[in-house]
């Protein structure tokens, strides 16, 4: 029996995981910067409540993500 396309499914799937995961690395490090230079350039509240709420989206966005790896790897199975 080969093991060719399973070895490709399991590649596929570790892509989408790392991709999830750069994705909340990413929004984890740029959420970081926003809310440093929001306070050295002491920026409206709002102005910091928008990059708060893009970094929710990225974490949402990252989750989602995270589930559809699962999901995609168990459906392989």
């Amino acid at each position: 029996m080969s093991r060719k396309p399973q070895m490709a499914a399991d590649t596929k799937q570790a892509r989408a995981g790392r991709r999830a995961a750069l994705v909340m690395a990413g929004t984890g490090i740029f959420w970081i910067a926003a809310i440093f230079l929001g306070n050295q350039m002491e920026w409206p509240v709002r102005i910091r409540a928008l990059f708060d709420l893009i970094a929710l989206a990225g974490f949402g966005l990252s989750l989602w993500m995270t589930y559809q790896a699962r999901k995609a790897g168990r459906d392989q199975t």
